[in-house]
């Protein structure tokens, strides 16, 4: 067993650099959802030179892949989900460069011993994590049937400190759109159906109805076109909205609730709508503590700890989501600051390329994969977590 995990730690710490030179390029190239073609491809073709089988343009994402690896003896099924966008405008500001590297890295260790101990590595590249054209992939690589033969996932995001996987709120991403009639607002407002009352009635509807939900539940939006001329009845008007809650059965509930209100502003102002989804919907993590707790036991093998202190409940919103709902997923942090820094900063954006940075993906991988090898090796340990993880997701609401 100790010459199983040597050979593992050996081969991360060979090959490191590779991976910490590719993070830093693709930081200093930073490619938004649907665009990640620089990252997919440095990632995807290092992996075709480690000797896995690579699928480009996979589950509907032109800048996804699909890298795989199977030894020739039977045993799990392991993923690793590797992300790698960037954020509009303040670039690698979430690290995805390091997380993209550290998955991948993390494929390549466990491999080196894969034949003997017997399996499949299967590293996953899931564009737009942070939303955008054509976003949110690991709800399609889920829909697509990826992860229907697929054991445990795994993936370690960088963080200003460590820590296990915490919770997060399911998000569906919506447009509301309004077509009403353009008129001379002074000389023929009588003629004209107003487009932008029907926006407004959506937003007064949904402040009216906040008083009525739970305290999990979040519903803001951003007006995207009120208008041309104050002194034109406006013909068109749309907004974009994120309704969130802390699983997925009550955000369905809110989502209808919410089409509701937009039926009804249409049926008050005369306007004609469309509504619905502009990506994928994301569902809320549902973490298993089990498969933490290996992870942390690694962690503490390699010498770093996570405070008992650091139990946060997560307030955003993340993919991650989607493949914990179906499979036994662990979705960690890893430190790159001594200090605290806040996520989508400046300063995030420059630690994600420090020293401190560019080392969580060696400590990163080794742990992933460590973690990974007892799972394959115990599979009692593999049960018991599945059978928490369905608990877990059949609990959610609790």
């Amino acid at each position: 067993m100790t010459n199983i995990r040597d050979l593992i730690d050996k081969v991360v710490g060979e090959k490191v650099e590779v991976y910490k030179n590719i993070a830093l390029q693709i930081h200093e190239k930073p490619e938004v959802s649907n665009y990640e073609f620089f990252a997919s491809k440095a990632l995807s073709e290092q992996l075709v030179k480690e000797g896995f089988d690579v699928k480009l343009d996979v589950a509907g994402h032109r800048t996804g892949f699909d890298a795989r690896y199977k030894s020739e003896k039977p045993g799990p099924t392991v993923v690793f989900y590797a992300e790698y966008d960037a954020l509009p405008g303040i670039g690698h500001a979430c690290g995805h460069n390091l997380f993209g590297a550290t998955s991948s890295l993390a494929a390549v260790g466990l491999k080196a011993i894969i034949d003997e101990v017997g399996g499949e590595i299967r590293v996953y590249g899931t564009p737009g994590e942070e939303g955008g054209e054509n976003g949110s992939a690991k709800g399609s690589f889920v829909k697509e049937g990826f992860f229907d033969d697929v054991d445990i996932a795994l993936g370690a995001h960088p963080g200003y400190e460590h820590g296990l996987t915490s919770t997060s709120l399911a998000n569906d991403p919506v447009d509301v759109e309004f077509f009403g009639k353009s008129s001379h607002a002074a000389g023929a407002p009588e003629k004209g159906i107003n487009a932008l009352d029907a926006i407004i009635q959506v937003y007064n509807a949904s402040n009216a109805l906040r008083q009525h939900l739970t305290d999990d539940v979040r519903i803001h939006g951003v007006i995207t076109n009120g208008g041309e001329a104050a002194n034109v009845v406006p013909y068109y008007a749309s907004a974009r909205f994120y309704l969130r809650a802390k699983s997925r059965p009550i955000l369905s509930d809110l989502y209808t609730k919410f089409e509701n209100i937009v039926k009804g502003a249409a049926l008050q102002t005369g306007a004609e709508y469309k509504f619905g989804l502009f990506q994928n919907s994301v569902d809320n993590v549902v973490p298993t503590p089990l498969f933490d707790e290996v992870y942390e036991k690694h962690l503490n093998r390699y010498g770093e700890y996570i405070s008992k202190d650091n139990v946060k409940k997560g307030s955003g919103s993340t993919d991650v989501g989607n493949i914990s709902q179906v499979v036994p997923t662990i979705h960690t942090n890893i430190k790159i600051s001594n200090e605290y820094i806040a996520g989508h900063s400046v300063e995030f954006r420059e630690a994600s390329r420090s020293e401190l940075g560019l080392s969580s993906i060696e400590l990163g991988a080794k742990i992933l994969a460590n973690t990974a090898l007892d799972i394959i090796l115990d599979s009692d340990l593999l049960e018991r977590i599945k059978k928490q993880h369905a608990e877990n997701v059949s609990n959610q609401n609790d």
